[in-house]
């Protein structure tokens, strides 16, 4: 088939660098336009060094891209800035595949988005036909897609642990407990006080607890699979590390479920799966066995209070968490092999 033509909007940060990093090596994939309005006129390798070996088209600003000429976009914009630019690209191109890698679309209830973002959705009819893009639990609908919403990376990691075992009735989904952890990249490249390194480097920081704006989006998916609405405690916290996130999930069983029982339920609903990986009893994933990658572990424990699990979950916040998923829905959404420009393997050490 002819290279599907992309552009790759807010190319300066760092879930677009590695999407620039994952596309640029993609075989079915040419990248025909990067925008950062902060740096247009600038080569990508002016801001990141370690792309300045590819052959790219300079930054520019998104208003002076000719979108009739693309077949899909990837949006790496902060939440609140994609909705108009979104509803303007596709204006332009209705034909357009548009997968967005930011908040903007991901919540399908529109009071849900306003009480957590702080404004009105300012495009509530292409939320209407938005598809969430965890692309293991919603891969035919995102296959007709022209609108993909990608998860962030706390629910990737949350979910794909939870949704099976919640969906089986293994677990309590009224009693679950997410305590989250995530390299210092996943806060963005703008400057900020405590991801300097003197504030964030050598400790551990819980923030927005019991705000995180990733509650009601983990909220919605499992409320989905437990056929009602649920609240979940979510507590992430940033550790000194520029990739990685682990999630370590608290569970009360149902019935007589055991940890067993869950781990056979995640075996089982990703048997198929080439990027999510069910270790065996007693294996502990860590985030250096996904580092750069697109793959995910999952463990599960016991518990020692009686009645209780414990699971695990690790990924790389910018590949799997963001740029890698991303590349996976889009090649879900244009029929192409699902790992095409993805089977690279974690660096480790």
């Amino acid at each position: 088939m002819d290279r599907i033509r992309i552009a790759v909007l807010g190319a300066s940060g760092y879930t677009g660098a590695d999407l620039v990093r994952l596309a640029a090596r993609h075989p079915n994939v040419e990248i025909v336009a990067l925008t950062a309005n902060t740096h247009a006129g600038k080569p990508l390798g002016e801001v990141f060094p370690h792309l300045g070996m590819l052959r790219l088209p300079d930054l520019a600003r998104w208003e002076d891209v000719d979108w009739t000429r693309l077949d899909a976009a990837f949006c790496g914009l902060p939440h609140g800035t994609t909705q108009e630019i979104t509803a303007a690209v596709l204006g332009e191109n209705p034909a357009l595949r548009m997968i967005d890698m930011s908040a903007d679309f991901r919540l399908r209830n529109l009071d849900v988005y306003a009480e957590w973002y702080g404004h009105e959705h300012k495009a509530p009819g292409l939320q209407v036909e938005a598809v969430y893009g965890l692309t293991e639990h919603y891969r035919e609908a995102i296959g007709s897609a022209r609108l993909i919403a990608c998860p962030g990376c706390y629910p990737t990691a949350a979910l794909l642990a939870l949704l099976p075992i919640v969906q089986n009735g293994l677990v309590e989904a009224s009693d679950i407990i997410i305590d989250a952890k995530s390299g210092v990249s996943g806060a963005g490249r703008s400057l900020k006080q405590n991801t300097l390194f003197c504030e964030a480097g050598e400790g551990l920081s819980p923030y927005s607890i019991g705000k995180h704006r990733h509650a009601p989006e983990i909220e919605q998916e499992i409320g989905a699979k437990a056929g009602g609405p649920v609240i979940v405690n979510f507590t992430p916290h940033l550790i000194p590390m520029s990739r990685g996130e682990l999630c370590t999930s608290y569970l009360r069983l149902s019935g007589d479920a055991s940890p067993d029982d869950l781990r056979d339920a995640l075996a089982a609903a990703y048997a198929g799966e080439e990027f999510v990986r069910v270790v065996g009893r007693g294996v502990i994933p860590q985030t250096q066995n996904v580092r750069g990658s697109n793959y995910v572990q999952i463990g599960v424990f016991e518990d020692r209070i009686p009645g209780r699990a414990i699971v695990v979950s690790v990924l790389d916040n910018l590949v799997k968490g963001s740029a890698g998923q991303a590349i996976q829905n889009m090649n879900v959404a244009f029929g192409l092999d699902e790992t095409a420009g993805l089977l690279q393997l974690p660096l480790f050490p």
